[in-house]
């Protein structure tokens, strides 16, 4: 691992007290995933939302899935901070 994984790894741990292996498992597990099946996605945003420890609501849940099975996701960080805060 670059010197640059492990400061952005030890970052994300410190902000959002995620363990790095649980990133690394995640990460794994969608380099294969179909985005176009809402189980697999769904599957996929409840478990960043336990692992990060945030609740997310149904509704944001439905709205989120729909967008990423439609490939509708916005690609840049504002629109992209937009979408996740509504």
């Amino acid at each position: 691992m670059s010197n640059f994984q492990k400061n952005m790894f030890d970052k994300i741990q410190q902000k959002a007290n995620i363990n790095p292996d649980e990133v690394y498992k995640i990460a794994d597990s969608v380099k294969h995933a179909d985005f176009s099946d809402e189980v697999t996605v769904r599957n996929l945003i409840r478990q960043l939302a336990r692992m990060a420890n945030k609740p997310i609501s149904k509704e944001k849940e439905d709205k989120i899935v729909e967008s990423i099975v439609k490939n509708k996701l916005p690609l840049d960080p504002n629109s992209m901070n937009k979408f996740l805060d509504n």
